[in-house]
């Protein structure tokens, strides 16, 4: 069984840094398989949106543009570790925030993939105060 759990949400003060953290666990791929990991997150009232992206094939990594150059995604390919480093945190970045696997994807890109994602973890919350 595929399990993904997402750490390491909390309350920060505007300006501040958090790192979170999905650790993806039974989930097998082949030699020829690709998969591509993201952080997806939706703030009250608010449908989910992609934050950053991670394709294990070749390493490319996409962004959203409200966080391009505050955010950075990273593996760890000794086990299927997803970091999300969030700095310069601001308010409009609370939310919930989702871990989604998507196995053997189109293209690279995933953020606009929410309805392709094959698993989904739970979220861990991120608030933000100002």
């Amino acid at each position: 069984e595929v399990q993904v759990v997402e750490s390491g949400g909390g309350l920060v003060q505007a300006g501040g840094s958090l790192r979170l953290s999905c650790t993806v666990s039974g989930f097998t791929v082949d030699a020829y398989d690709d998969y591509a990991i993201g952080w997806f997150r939706q703030a009250p009232g608010e449908e989910r949106e992609g934050v950053a992206c991670i394709r294990d094939r070749d390493g490319s990594t996409f962004y959203s543009s409200s966080v391009r150059g505050r955010f950075t995604i990273s593996k760890d390919n000794a086990e299927i570790t997803v970091y999300l480093q969030m700095d310069n945190l601001k308010p409009e970045d609370t939310g919930v925030y989702y871990c989604g696997v998507e196995k053997n994807p189109a293209w690279a890109n995933i953020l606009y993939d929410l309805d392709e994602m094959n698993y989904w973890g739970r979220g861990t919350l991120v608030t933000v105060s100002s």
